[in-house]
């Protein structure tokens, strides 16, 4: 079954790896990356059960096409043998909490490397979603984005960034940390993950989609969610509606003839469209399913 590449992602929903009534739906509930967490919704002491838990929740979860990733614990007492435990064939990402700076990703990614070459997986296997949440890596975003080549979607952790920062996480604090991230995913060619709007609550829907609606526009292209109702919404509001497809199509049809007519700029549907804009619909045709 081919993965589904990076560029395409929308939704990634998490499921604690060890909550096997949430593992047993979470194939069907549509999002483009099921995270079996090992980091906030495991106890302590329930760490190991987890890890043991991984390789049946990873094909129960990827059992639809989805891709598959776990979420680790920072300190490296329990990055370890997390990526000892995650890093498998049925598994393609690692969402790394908490990152300290570029050093850090290349650390834990000579680790995972050590991992696939002890199983005879094909080196560079295991991608990274980087997060962000402590303040004195903020300054770091740039050099974390382009720290290894794993690296294909950046985020900040609103929950705990806000905490960090004395703050309640709400549109207005997140929006410059997030154009940070939108800035340097864009720079390094990966994709900026989150958005402007609430993380952890699910009770206005509405709300959230409009939030969304807005992140995409600033430039956001997928989205991670704690909860099953929140995926569709995602999906749509990240993802590129059929009329905007054809749209693209046109757009771009319309541009290519005028390059053969010699013309660098040409009207189209009551807008001059160049290269920049052309540039945008290409991409746009590049995350549709």
């Amino acid at each position: 079954m081919t993965r589904p590449a990076p560029a395409t992602w929308r939704s990634l929903m998490f499921v604690p790896a060890t909550g096997e009534k949430f593992v047993a739906k979470a194939h069907a509930r549509g999002a483009d990356v099921v995270i079996l967490d090992l980091e906030d919704s495991i106890p302590p002491g329930e760490k190991q059960a987890a890890r043991d838990a991984l390789p049946k929740a990873a094909a129960s979860v990827g059992q639809a096409g989805a891709e598959v990733a776990v979420r680790i614990n920072r300190p490296l007492e329990l990055a370890v043998p997390d990526i000892a435990a995650a890093v498998m064939p049925a598994v393609g990402t690692l969402m790394l909490p908490k990152v300290m700076g570029p050093e850090h990703i290349r650390l834990l990614s000579e680790v995972v490397a050590a991992r696939e070459a002890a199983l005879d997986m094909s080196p560079g296997h295991t991608r990274f979603v980087a997060v962000v949440e402590t303040p004195d890596a903020l300054p770091l975003l740039g050099g974390i984005a382009t720290a290894d080549r794993r690296v294909v979607a950046l985020g900040v952790g609103a929950e705990d960034l806000s905490t960090e920062l004395g703050a309640v996480p709400s549109a207005d604090m997140l929006y410059h940390f997030g154009m940070m991230v939108v800035a340097a995913a864009r720079a390094a060619g990966i994709q900026p993950m989150g958005s402007v709007g609430p993380f952890a609550d699910f009770s206005d829907l509405e709300g959230y989609r409009l939030s969304l609606r807005r992140s995409r526009a600033l430039g956001f292209a997928c989205q991670a969610c704690i909860h099953p109702s929140q995926v569709a919404i995602i999906n749509e509001e990240y993802g590129p509606s059929p009329a905007e497809v054809e749209r693209a199509r046109r757009l771009i049809a319309a541009f290519d003839a005028a390059l053969a007519e010699g013309k660098g700029a040409v009207a189209f549907e009551g807008q001059m469209i160049d290269l920049p804009v052309v540039e945008r619909a290409r991409r746009l045709l590049a995350r549709a399913r």
